[in-house]
């Protein structure tokens, strides 16, 4: 041990009491911190290294993470059903929640061999789906230069660069999706939290805006994209939609009246989570 420097354990330890004051997973949050710092996984922290030196730089990471800023972005990856993706302040982190949509998704066309996923951030929602489903191609479009960068960058990373195309496109612009084609699935996650909603500091500061917020209901963006999705999908193809917890009856109403019929999934918590779109007869769980 080098003198007057901490072991692993203790400053975990202590880094753990200062994050207590702006992180609800302290612990979990200095412990992720220090694996990245000593560039080796959590679980080969806990086994190996809790009794060496703290390294350098782990204090400046902690003090970010004091500052609100998400674990994530300052480790620059997040796990998402199974998969590693890279993250950035230009795309949201992937959630837990979300991947109800991806389940949904591979449940609802198991045999899909086109899809698309409108504002498609990091990418997560479409790779996702494409590492399960190996005969398909996808398309994921974004207005953000940033956002397409990522997600670039983890399609190459996942191997799945030969079967996901990452395009500019946004569905507020005319004629955005003419050459498009038509899909047996698609997925979007679009910004649908309300203009003075109440958010935690690490994400009304660090992640994006115009990913997160959609209006004073935040719905101007269903109200936009949903009644485009009959002229893209394919006969007998879904579209998955995330939604607010309390979003479930707005968002049906709009796809009702544009002829869809609606399926609502609802996440591990039992939270309206999901609306999947079709042609066809009204379904509900």
């Amino acid at each position: 041990m080098t003198e007057g420097r901490a072991v692993v354990a203790q400053a975990i330890r202590d880094a753990a009491g200062r994050l207590a004051a702006t992180s609800d997973t302290a612990r979990l949050d200095a412990e992720v911190l220090m694996a990245h710092a000593l560039g080796v996984d959590r679980s080969r922290l806990l086994l190996m290294h809790m009794r060496d030196p703290e390294p350098e730089g782990f204090a400046a990471l902690v003090e970010r993470r004091s500052g609100h800023e998400p674990v994530a972005y300052i480790t620059g990856h997040q796990e998402f059903y199974g998969l590693a993706f890279r993250v950035g302040p230009d795309v949201l982190i992937p959630r837990g929640d979300s991947e109800t949509l991806v389940e949904a998704a591979l449940a609802a066309r198991p045999d899909a061999r086109t899809v698309l996923d409108c504002g498609t951030g990091s990418g997560a929602l479409l790779l996702a789906v494409l590492a399960y489903l190996p005969d398909a191609q996808g398309v994921g479009v974004d207005r953000s230069p940033g956002a397409l960068v990522a997600a670039r960058g983890n399609a190459e990373a996942l191997g799945l660069q030969g079967r996901a195309r990452m395009i500019a496109a946004d569905w507020h612009a005319p004629g955005w999706s003419e050459g498009l084609g038509r899909f047996d699935l698609i997925l979007a996650n679009p910004p649908y939290v309300e203009d003075d909603a109440a958010l935690d500091s690490s994400v009304r500061a660090f992640e994006p805006a115009g990913a997160l917020f959609s209006g004073p209901e935040g719905l101007d963006d269903y109200r936009v994209l949903v009644p485009q999705l009959p002229g893209l999908l394919a006969p007998g193809g879904s579209a998955l939609v995330e939604i607010g917890h309390l979003q479930a009856g707005p968002v049906t109403a709009i796809g009702e009246a544009c002829g869809l019929s609606a399926r609502l999934h609802r996440d591990l918590a039992g939270r309206a989570r999901v609306i999947a779109f079709s042609g066809t007869n009204m379904r509900g769980t």
